[in-house]
């Protein structure tokens, strides 16, 4: 189970998570990013996720290429996001 509470600013759309970033979850935290406008910033919170699986990461790793900030803690967690930013430098 995901769940997803999105906090609304000005110019900014935060995507706080809690709980598995697997399976179906996947597929909705993506339908809520495509709904935000555009030019609209995106952070990703991660703080308050148990698990993520493989496509949870390639999605995580769209949001951070299209410009999003990705937030986590814990050691896998982090990892994950350090992966993400790691992959993204060494194809630019």
């Amino acid at each position: 189970m995901l769940r997803i509470t999105t906090k609304t600013e000005a110019l900014k759309t935060t995507f706080e998570l809690e709980g598995k970033l697997a399976g179906a979850w996947v597929g909705e935290l993506e339908r809520c990013w495509r709904e935000i406008g555009p030019g609209q910033a995106v952070k990703v919170s991660l703080e308050a996720v148990t698990f993520i699986d493989d496509d949870g990461k390639k999605l995580l790793a769209r949001l951070y290429q299209s410009g999003a900030e990705l937030n986590a803690s814990g050691c896998m967690n982090k990892c994950i996001v350090q992966e993400i930013i790691s992959q993204n430098q060494r194809t630019n």
